[in-house]
């Protein structure tokens, strides 16, 4: 009986991923971070993706690696430099850790990219997935890691004929080890490209898998909330320099409604904290 049951695993993992190779003979993306994967590229596009749509990315990414091609030009640049060519991807701490990653990668590492998820883990910004996602697209590295297509393509695939249950990430994670042998750990770039595509096509087709994901949380909405004008501050101060809260306000308001004064003054305080912006006697600006 559990040779059986370990028969019908091997052929349902079998089956998974001679589907998931087929999709991407016939329907595979391509991305600029795909057809050049070198590690600085792809560290840049990583950053870029988190919670963002992939073709927004895409004109972003082709002029900022046009702006800054390494570590060192990025850690050379501004802070202000840089969020005013990241203005429009929003989240902008994201912006924040970038630079800082590329002047701890400059200064430490000699301009090259670590190739291990356990070293890339310990730069500004980057947890498990985004450590795993790097080793493996930049250096071929067989590492394990769940973002929202592949969630989508493992619950797809492996829960759907079950009754309406939450999967957790780690039951997926252990799929994606078991995956990890033959073709798809020679080539483990190759087949996390193949497993992100198959799980986009199928969130465009039917419900989204993910909603039977323990880790799911529906986006709020982005029209009058904290994330806007925390964007607009940025916006605003990148592009048209220092201003007191007053200033902020109305230059603000001469392209959307003007936010509440209490409301941007938490954006203000919460760009502090994460060292997006500074303050000096009333004046906001961006950090160094």
């Amino acid at each position: 009986m559990t040779v059986d049951c370990e028969k019908s695993k091997a052929e349902k993992l079998a089956q998974f991923k001679a589907e998931v190779y087929s999709h991407y003979r016939q329907c595979g993306r391509t991305f600029p971070w795909r057809e050049n994967p070198a590690p600085w590229g792809v560290l840049v596009s990583e950053f870029m993706l988190q919670q963002t749509q992939t073709e927004r990315v895409i004109p972003y990414f082709e002029r900022w690696m046009s702006r800054w091609p390494s570590p060192e030009a990025l850690r050379n640049a501004s802070l202000e430099e840089a969020l005013s060519a990241w203005v429009g991807l929003g989240y902008n701490r994201r912006c924040r850790f970038l630079k800082d990653c590329a002047c701890v990668i400059a200064e430490d590492y000699g301009g090259r990219v670590p190739e291990t998820p356990d070293i890339l883990r310990s730069l500004p910004g980057i947890g498990a997935y985004t450590s795993g996602a790097i080793a493996c697209f930049a250096y071929n590295y067989p590492s394990v890691f769940i973002e929202t297509n592949i969630r989508a393509a493992a619950i797809h695939f492996f829960y759907e004929a079950q009754a309406p249950t939450v999967i957790a990430d780690r039951e997926i994670a252990s799929i994606l080890e078991a995956a990890l042998d033959g073709e798809s750990r020679e080539n483990p770039r190759l087949w996390y490209w193949a497993l992100m595509d198959y799980g986009a096509s199928l969130k465009k087709l039917r419900v989204n898998p993910n909603r039977r994901s323990a880790h799911y949380t529906k986006q709020s909405k982005f029209e009058g909330s904290l994330r806007q004008i925390r964007g607009s501050v940025v916006r605003t101060l990148a592009r048209e320099g220092a201003s007191t809260i007053e200033d902020l306000s109305r230059r603000i308001a001469g392209s959307q409604t003007a936010p509440r004064k209490q409301d941007l003054r938490r954006a203000l305080d919460g760009l502090q904290k994460d060292a997006i912006v500074c303050e000096n006697q009333g004046v906001y600006r961006i950090k160094g």
